[in-house]
């Protein structure tokens, strides 16, 4: 791994614990928060993913995991340790790293970077791959049924929807602007 990918992941994580910051709101019904980290999941999959690949987006959420889980208190609310992967939080921080890579894949096959473009693969990584990891592992953890589950996660969509937009926004500004060097990818 190059020293410039190595800094850029880094800093992605960092961004993860920077939005951490930000108080979770909590909801009466669900035991699940919400925060703004998966803005995070998505800035790295569409702005790492689509200069580095998939893999450094990826990565970026791994080593973010890793300090959560060796107790740095990154999580909205200053929750750290590895209780927290076994909440009924666990599924969609495990999302994290599958929606990342997701995002940063699908970027590779854009020829053109658009808005709407990067909605689509923030809306496939960011919103669907995350819920399609962490609705059963919350069913799991509550002992409910995924559909039960499913219905709680309904809330979110409001605002993982908002949080689509300004990442799709901020990526594309990025994309062209930022120095990052586009590479090939192995």
């Amino acid at each position: 791994m190059k020293l410039n990918h190595l800094i850029y992941v880094s800093m992605f994580a960092s961004i993860m614990g920077v939005l951490g910051l930000l108080p979770p709101i909590p909801l009466g019904f669900s035991p699940v928060p919400i925060t703004m980290q998966t803005l995070g999941v998505m800035l790295a999959g569409s702005v790492l993913g689509a200069h580095y690949g998939p893999k450094y987006a990826a990565l970026s959420q791994v080593l973010f995991l890793l300090l959560v889980m060796a107790g740095a208190p990154l999580l909205s609310g200053g929750r750290g340790g590895i209780g927290v992967f076994f909440t009924p939080s666990a599924g969609f921080l495990m999302g994290w790293i599958a929606g990342a890579f997701v995002i940063g894949y699908l970027c590779q096959f854009m020829k053109e970077v658009t808005f709407w473009k990067m909605m689509m693969v923030n809306l496939i990584g960011g919103i669907f791959i995350i819920y399609f990891i962490g609705v059963p592992i919350q069913a799991m953890i509550m002992q409910i049924s995924v559909s039960e589950a499913s219905i709680l996660s309904l809330a979110f969509l409001p605002g993982d929807v908002l949080k689509v937009t300004i990442a799709s926004f901020i990526a594309v500004k990025l994309y062209y602007a930022a120095p990052f060097k586009r590479e090939v990818r192995v």
